[in-house]
């Protein structure tokens, strides 16, 4: 079950959108992953984590889009959420774990690479090298997992869920993102009965899951 909010967050001028043929292959692979269509392997957390280690050094100022309004009006809009710690996986360079700590008593910021974790140093208290397929924590640990431009493990993420816990999904650019999946896919996706509040914001989207009642 679905729920749309209206727009608040007006779309800016210049998005940066990707090239449509290089987003759209990594589109397909994120459906074909959360679906479980595809294996997620050693090599390919292999070939990912040393493309980002790649990537860490200018992230910041070439790479990252640089517009919070989708997580914004999220936490805004989005609630109430649990009290409890977030864990927030594919945190890169910790550029969204202010806003996120601004919500949540403690923030667990995670990411397959080294290198993007050495330059959050300073924005995230908590760093941890994990892959998100097998998260380094126990059952029901986490009030919350924000997910922004990430690709969706389904069984691992609810399984640290605890009860009452959310799901963020965030995708910074929406549709045009190279990771993005709809409120719909998500929700068939994640093992059980899934609600998801969501709304377009700024560049983006955002999508707030909970488990059905």
């Amino acid at each position: 079950m679905t729920t749309p909010l209206p727009r608040v967050m007006p779309c800016p001028d210049d998005k940066p959108i990707p090239p449509p043929s290089t987003a759209s292959v990594f589109r397909a692979f994120a459906r074909d992953l959360a679906a479980g269509r595809r294996p997620w392997t050693a090599e390919t957390a292999q070939f990912i984590s040393g493309q980002f280690d790649e990537l860490a050094t200018d992230w910041d100022t070439t790479r990252a889009t640089g517009r919070d309004d989708p997580l914004r009006d999220a936490l805004t809009r989005g609630g109430p959420f649990p009290s409890g710690p977030c864990l927030e996986l594919g945190s890169g360079t910790g550029l969204f774990t202010a806003l996120l700590a601004g919500t949540f008593p403690s923030v667990a910021s995670m990411d397959l690479s080294e290198q993007m974790l050495r330059r959050a140093e300073g924005r995230s208290p908590c760093r941890v090298r994990a892959d998100a397929s097998r998260l380094p924590l126990a059952q029901g640990s986490v009030a919350a997992v924000a997910a922004i431009d990430m690709l969706l493990f389904p069984s691992e993420t609810v399984r640290v869920l605890a009860p009452g816990g959310v799901l963020l999904w965030i995708n910074q650019l929406g549709e045009d993102g190279p990771l993005y999946l709809s409120p719909e896919e998500v929700t068939t996706a994640l093992p059980g009965r899934w609600h998801a509040t969501y709304a377009d914001a700024g560049w983006g989207s955002w999508a707030v899951l909970r488990r059905a009642l």
